[in-house]
């Protein structure tokens, strides 16, 4: 499993609930002193889950901040913070 620093993303997880959802393409929006991982966690999750994945490079300041992915072609979202939500 992929650790980032000194975070478990739990990245087998997340390749598990993307292949659930039946989704081709799919956003990842990460907080801001995770970004600079963003390609590590794009790769892993293509390789596990054969869809594309793209990151949001804009703001993340908590689960409210979800970004305008409407006409994209986005089908699924994946954030991750500081605290679960579901």
């Amino acid at each position: 499993m992929l650790e980032l620093m000194q975070y478990d993303l739990e990245l087998e997880k997340t390749a598990d609930e993307i292949r659930e959802s039946g989704a081709r393409l799919v956003c990842i929006q990460l907080p801001a002193g995770l970004k600079q991982m963003a390609d590590s966690i794009q790769d892993f999750l293509e390789e596990k889950t054969g869809v594309q994945v793209v990151i949001w490079a804009g703001s993340c300041f908590g689960a409210c901040d979800i970004p305008h992915l409407e006409g994209t072609g986005v089908e699924l979202l994946i954030q991750w913070g500081h605290s679960a939500w579901r």
